[in-house]
């Protein structure tokens, strides 16, 4: 199995940004290579579209409202993995009310690439992700 995590100190407290990122169907706010989710069953399955009309289905499996994380499932994706779970975090930071520190964090099983392949692409989407919150956090 490999894994993968990319952390980054964003400009707002935990709580606002886990008021940004933490509904489970909220990407699309902050995600710009997300731009449409659609809940299922209840908000416990979203169904995301990326620009180029790719479909991805994840299962939220654990939420936690104030320890500001949840995790997710993917279901359906056209990535190169299996059994993928990841977990988007927010952390305080000590000293700093003003800002945060955003955790995303991956395990999956690689299949038709390599673990470095696999957790490079994962490692690169995190990046980007946490990228752009970052910018949207500074607008």
């Amino acid at each position: 199995m490999a894994s993968t995590s990319v952390s980054r100190i964003v400009p707002a407290s935990p709580k606002q940004v886990w008021n940004l990122i933490g509904g489970f169907d909220a990407l699309p706010d902050w995600l710009p290579y997300i731009p449409q989710s659609t809940a299922l069953e209840g908000g416990r399955v979203r169904r995301l579209t990326n620009p180029d009309g790719d479909v991805i289905v994840e299962r939220l499996v654990a939420f936690h409202e104030a320890e500001r994380h949840y995790s997710y499932a993917i279901l359906e994706a056209p990535f190169p993995v299996t059994g993928y779970v990841s977990t988007l975090r927010v952390h305080a930071v000590d000293g700093q009310d003003g800002v945060a520190e955003v955790q995303w964090s991956g395990r999956f099983t690689p299949d038709g690439a390599t673990d470095a392949e696999a957790e490079e692409l994962f490692a690169g989407i995190y990046h980007d992700g946490l990228e752009a919150l970052h910018q949207a956090l500074s607008a």
